[in-house]
């Protein structure tokens, strides 16, 4: 019997502070533990990543293993948040076409999220 891959919170957490900034498990009204992490990116919501026992990783865009969230992250430089994205353990799922101002990623748990050019002010 194969064991279930468990999304590990703690390295999900730090993935996204490699690409949010902010801290990890600031002292505050959650509860945390090595099931429940948190990341308080500055000037932002509050990201919460839970140990799932269950977890089935999705297969973006496959709708039969379904996305479970996705983030839309605005960068001024799609090329270097890319390298950024990569080097902290993202993968590319789907480069788009050449000049397309949005790229799509998963995360180190299969998570898609996005990484979106920024318009010029």
């Amino acid at each position: 019997m194969r064991r279930p891959r468990l999304p590990d919170p703690a390295a999900l957490a730090r993935f996204y502070q490699a690409l949010l900034g902010g801290e990890i498990n600031r002292p505050d009204r959650w509860t945390l533990d090595a099931d429940w992490m948190t990341l308080h990116p500055p000037g932002g919501p509050v990201l919460a990543f839970q140990r799932a026992a269950d977890h089935r990783p999705p297969r973006w865009p496959d709708p039969d293993h379904p996305q479970q969230l996705h983030l839309d992250l605005g960068v001024p430089d799609l090329d270097a948040a890319e390298r950024d994205a990569l080097a902290a353990g993202a993968r590319l799922l789907d480069p788009g076409p050449p000049g397309r101002g949005w790229r799509v990623y998963a995360d180190p748990a299969g998570h898609p999220f996005c990484l979106v050019r920024q318009a010029s002010a």
